[in-house]
């Protein structure tokens, strides 16, 4: 079978479509024909050797998918650590999931890391019950064009919270608002802490999704209210995040980190997960945005699109 394997830690150019052996479904396991499967930044980290817990090269890349079942032919969507990219796969039972019947096996495989990222982070800053509680909770959105970015956009629309989102494109910009971003900020025409002490008159917002890392994770906790929270899942600017926490204090502000590689391991927190996110996809509340759908042959263009921060949603490369 073909599949996209790491042959060396250095970015996509070590990367090559190779024959690999059929793989065997182990015990707890389903043996999945892969039709479609995500990019995610954590890829790109991968490929270079940013990603910690990972084996040596060679191994087969990626870490969402979706396809069907062998034994059953049931549609189903996927996460693991690595391994995805390949026509055949097989994966832990816990980390497969049905697809709803209108989505597409694109779709589908955009689905899985975003939208549990986005859940957790609205879990981890403690507003998955914000609706009904009077005053609406405030989230400031970094990257609200990415793959989380969109899906945090369609949650919170679910949770009815106010949303604040940075992007460099004013097209982006304009596109996720359709999808119910209400304040959008265009980081390239003004420094989006200042925009959120004016959009808020100074009282912040409640909490700020932070994947950039570097300069970014302090100038989120200044664009905080009292008692708010930074929820940080990754450094997409490649610089580690700096932050002096005496920062904190002032407000009494707080900063939590969200890894799903870790959060995967806890069962009965997944499936809690599963079981709201499933009943707002099948409400049709929630339906991944795909941007971009390319072969897997052209996954050094697919990682491009998300290094020059080109991407529009999900990025997905067609496996099957």
């Amino acid at each position: 079978m073909k599949a996209l394997v790491i042959t060396r830690l250095s970015g996509p150019d070590g990367i090559e479509l190779r024959d690999v052996p059929e793989p065997k479904a182990g015990t707890n396991q389903v043996l999945v024909d892969v039709k479609a499967g995500g990019v995610n930044f954590a890829d790109v980290l991968t490929a270079s050797g940013g990603y910690p817990g990972l084996p040596d090269p060679p191994f087969i890349a990626g870490r969402e998918f979706a396809g069907t079942v062998k034994e059953t032919g049931e549609r189903v969507m996927g996460y693991a650590q690595y391994g995805a990219y390949a026509e055949r796969f097989a994966v832990s039972r816990q980390l497969v999931w049905p697809v709803p019947s209108e989505w597409s096996d694109e779709e589908a495989a955009a689905f899985p890391v975003n939208y549990f990222t986005a859940y957790f982070a609205y879990w981890k800053a403690g507003l998955l019950g914000s609706r009904g509680r009077g005053q609406r909770p405030k989230v400031l959105i970094h990257a609200v064009a990415g793959g989380v970015g969109t899906a945090a956009v369609e949650i919170g629309k679910v949770l009815g919270v106010e949303m604040y989102g940075t992007s460099s494109s004013k097209e982006k910009l304009e596109r996720v608002q359709q999808l119910g971003l209400e304040y959008p900020i265009n980081y390239t025409d003004r420094d989006y802490e200042e925009a959120i002490r004016e959009l808020t008159e100074g009282k912040g917002v409640d909490a700020a999704f932070e994947m950039l890392g570097g300069e970014h994770l302090a100038k989120s906790v200044r664009c905080l209210g009292d008692f708010g929270r930074v929820i940080t899942y990754g450094a997409a600017t490649g610089k580690p995040a700096r932050l002096d926490p005496r920062i904190l204090y002032e407000k009494g502000t707080s900063v939590h980190g969200l890894w799903l590689t870790q959060l995967a391991k806890q069962p009965a927190l997944m499936a809690e997960a599963w079981h709201q996110l499933s009943a707002w996809a099948n409400e049709g509340k929630l339906r991944p945005i795909v941007g971009h759908t390319l072969p897997m042959a052209r996954i050094a263009d697919a990682y491009k699109l998300l290094l020059d921060r080109k991407n529009f949603g999900k990025v997905v490369l067609q496996i099957g």
